[in-house]
């Protein structure tokens, strides 16, 4: 088993999503801004983890991206599997392996790894992040667009309103 940076970036990401998980969707371009994360390798990664059904997106105002189903059903090992290309075995690549004296060795080891990933739900990594004290700030409105009525400001009441009136305030302060 291969774990890349966009093995890591994906656990990251669908963590962030898991902790607002409430609030609605998660747009791409919030998790990659929290965590430095480049929006077009953030789009490769969920992609991938849709086409695994791990997410579902939404567009629009309000849009982004949510999980498909509940954290204690998703694993890292489903998260690592759904963005990790396993390279593919060749002739020459399976008669290296035939020889290496310690391949028993690389697939216990391989084997260890991936059942420590299928018993780590992303239900426990985000429970871990709340008790280190992880705050999460509440989206703004999805209504900041178009079509949002702008604020009414106050009407001040001690301006002049004419040039008579500004005349009075100028002669009642001498």
């Amino acid at each position: 088993m291969r774990i890349s940076t966009k093995g890591r970036f994906a656990v990251t990401a669908m963590i962030d999503i898991a902790l607002r998980d409430k609030f609605g969707p998660v747009p791409l371009s919030e998790i990659g801004s929290r965590h430095q994360i480049s929006l077009s390798y953030l789009e490769q990664i969920f992609s991938l983890l849709r086409h695994c059904g791990l997410v579902n997106s939404s567009r629009g105002p309000g849009g982004g991206y949510a999980l498909s189903r509940s954290m204690q059903g998703i694993t890292v090992a489903d998260i690592i599997h759904a963005v990790e290309n396993e390279p593919s075995t060749t002739k020459q690549q399976d008669v290296e392996k035939a020889h290496d004296m310690a391949q028993d060795l690389w697939e216990a080891m391989n084997t260890n790894l991936v059942d420590f990933m299928r018993s780590v739900t992303l239900m426990s990594l985000v429970l871990e992040q709340l008790a280190k004290g992880v705050k999460i700030e509440q989206r703004t409105s999805a209504n900041s667009g178009v079509f949002k009525k702008p604020a009414q400001q106050p009407v001040r009441s001690n301006v002049p309103n004419s040039v008579f009136a500004l005349g009075k305030s100028i002669l009642a302060g001498s």
